[in-house]
């Protein structure tokens, strides 16, 4: 929680470990690389009164102070992290509708397929599942149709992401097609990969 209150130090550590999978250790004798392949869940104000864009209280902050706040957080260590989501102010009602969602036990179930998928898919190679691959193995398996090519085309173009966000958009949509059960990319999927990506406060 408060991603950008830790230290810079701290959180650029994070980079080589998210983007390859180890943590390299030089020392004079030579460099160790030990595993450390995980999941980061983040969470962050969009500003430190965290208020930025609350359609009801106003925010505080000066439009720098949330440019400088934002900006603790790098562009290459966000553009490593595949979903991001706003959540935003729940209001009474939704607080106390006593419709329910999806139960956990669906929700699983899905994922336990789409694992299995992947696993089938992987099953002749070092992998495990669609985020580790590689930009071959992104090649092979994450073809996309005329209509998927122009719309990832679009996007990359008008929100002008790198080559790293490329990958990671047609990983992710691999999946969402996954838990779909679709065996193909669908531009439905992409727009969905698409979304997630991080967006900087427009001020």
């Amino acid at each position: 929680d408060e991603l950008p209150e830790f230290s810079t130090r701290t959180l650029e550590g994070l980079r080589q470990p998210m983007e390859d999978g180890v943590v390299s250790i030089a020392r004079s004798t030579g460099t160790l690389a030990f595993p450390a392949r995980f999941v980061l869940i983040a969470a962050m104000n969009p500003c430190p009164c965290g208020y930025w864009g609350d359609p009801v209280r106003e925010c505080t902050c000066s439009p720098a102070t949330v440019t400088r706040y934002q900006k603790r957080i790098s562009g290459p260590l966000l553009d490593r992290i595949d979903i991001h989501v706003e959540v935003p102010r729940v209001d009474y009602n939704k607080l106390t509708d006593d419709r329910r969602g999806e139960p956990s036990a669906a929700i699983r179930e899905r994922v336990e397929r789409a694992r299995e998928v992947q696993r089938h898919r992987f099953a002749d190679t070092p992998l495990t599942c669609n985020a580790e691959m590689g930009p071959t193995e992104v090649r092979e398996i994450c073809r996309l149709d005329e209509a998927g090519r122009a719309l990832v085309r679009a996007a990359m173009q008008q929100l002008q992401m790198s080559a790293r966000a490329f990958h990671r958009i047609l990983k992710l949509a691999r999946t969402i097609a996954d838990l779909g059960g679709s065996e193909r990319i669908e531009t439905a999927h992409l727009a969905e990969a698409i979304q997630y990506r991080p967006r900087r406060a427009l001020l």
